[in-house]
């Protein structure tokens, strides 16, 4: 069965331009155009992967990303016509998986949904990585702290599995990145090494005692980061 892609958004003509190029590329769309009915929408219908405008009427994009999150671990693409960055980086750190920049290319868009689906979705080897109190199990996709489940989302997940096979060892943000997203297209997600950041930043909330402080994973400046 194809994969089902609920698109958020409340300008007809953005709406209309995803779905059709999502359409002909096999994919089953659903749209909503605002916050609430959106977040109905999704809580009804499980989709795959949410395209999530950021200015939305009712309930504006980043409350649904909170609630969806809270909740699912579906992958969130962000839509957003705001050029700062720090817009985008407060999008990633509600856990939104990545966010394109409106107007946008219909292939890049299709593009981004495809990489995000597998990031989702794609084999992982088998073992059960241990670091202290920590626990990852990539053939379950499943993490646990002291016994106690902790909830990522697939690309929060790739991050801590890529440094738990390098215990000790530090990862510079392009390792990291490459990590994400390597296997997209070349040049489709150039610009985008502070997402990292943004989903370290989440991970030590999930993790830490005290992400201000953090024990688990190491910021090694200038260089990237390493799980002690």
């Amino acid at each position: 069965m194809h994969e089902l892609i609920l698109i958020i958004e409340d300008e007809p003509q953005i709406a209309r331009l995803a779905r059709d190029y999502l359409v002909k590329n096999g994919y089953r769309v659903l749209h909503a155009a605002d916050g609430p009915a959106g977040l109905a929408m999704a809580r009804r219908e499980s989709p795959d992967l949410v395209l999530l405008d950021l200015l939305l009427p009712g309930l504006d994009g980043r409350e649904v990303c909170r609630r969806l999150r809270a909740e699912s671990a579906v992958p969130i693409l962000m839509l957003t016509a705001l050029a700062e960055e720090t817009d985008q980086i407060v999008g990633l750190e509600l856990g939104a998986d990545d966010y394109i920049t409106k107007p946008f290319s219909p292939a890049v868009l299709v593009a981004r949904v495809r990489a995000a689906l597998r990031r989702a979705s794609g084999p992982v080897e088998p073992g059960v990585l241990r670091r202290g109190d920590l626990a990852i199990d990539p053939a379950a996709h499943s993490v646990s702290r002291a016994g106690r489940p902790v909830h990522l989302t697939p690309n929060e997940f790739k991050l801590l599995v890529a440094l738990a096979r390098h215990p000790g060892q530090t990862l510079s943000r392009e390792q990291l990145l490459d990590e994400l997203h390597g296997a997209g297209p070349a040049g489709v997600l150039a610009g985008f090494d502070r997402s990292v950041d943004s989903h370290i930043k989440n991970l030590r909330r999930k993790l830490e005692d005290d992400p201000d402080a953090p024990r688990i994973i190491e910021t090694v400046y200038g260089i990237g980061y390493r799980l002690m």
